[in-house]
């Protein structure tokens, strides 16, 4: 029993969990936001639409200051922005899964989706990696001027929201619950 109501107050938990990098903290945000996700298929019809989405890279290392923008165009065209100066590559999704290819430069480099929605775009490096192994990519309007802690604060809120939504349907239920009873009586 003790364990159920762990669950359930881990469920109402929307406290920003610990973490020293932006891997750590990712790792304990996204399982729980990647139902609110969209998909890369999603996506595809708005790069196919023309609607050029800008996307501005985030680290967290100290020693990276530059503004870095990723732009995925139609025909599977990317380019890189790094301080105004352009560099052409490639991307390709894998049809069917939620499964990036990019090419740039002399690397390919296969990526997993690891969440998506209008403000934040984040890859995961396939395989096994100890270091970088998420690709985070803010909408750059949203991304402007904030650090890579407040950006995991707003990606975190993602789940705050969700969770005082189920929170007003709990306290709504209670309620209709008790007026159902008293009405009995």
């Amino acid at each position: 029993m003790a364990k159920g109501l762990n669950i359930f107050d881990e469920t109402f938990d929307l406290e920003l969990p610990e973490g020293s990098t932006m891997d750590e903290y990712l790792d304990k945000i996204l399982p729980q936001i990647r139902p609110m996700s969209e998909d890369l298929y999603e996506l595809i019809p708005k790069i196919q639409g023309k609607k050029v989405i800008r996307w501005k890279e985030v680290r967290d290392t100290d020693d990276f200051h530059e503004s870095v923008l990723h732009l995925f165009l139609a025909e599977g065209e990317y380019l890189q922005s790094n301080q105004g100066n352009i560099s052409k590559g490639v991307w390709r999704h894998l049809e069917g899964t939620n499964t990036l290819i990019i090419e740039f430069l002399k690397t390919h480099e296969l990526y997993d989706l690891a969440f998506l929605n209008q403000k934040f775009f984040i890859l995961k490096k396939h395989g096994n990696h100890k270091v970088k192994k998420y690709f985070v990519l803010v909408e750059e309007k949203y991304a402007k001027n904030r650090e890579w802690r407040d950006l995991m604060d707003l990606l975190f809120n993602i789940y705050r929201g969700n969770n005082r939504f189920m929170l007003w349907v709990v306290v709504f239920l209670v309620i209709l619950f008790i007026l159902v009873f008293l009405s009995l009586f």
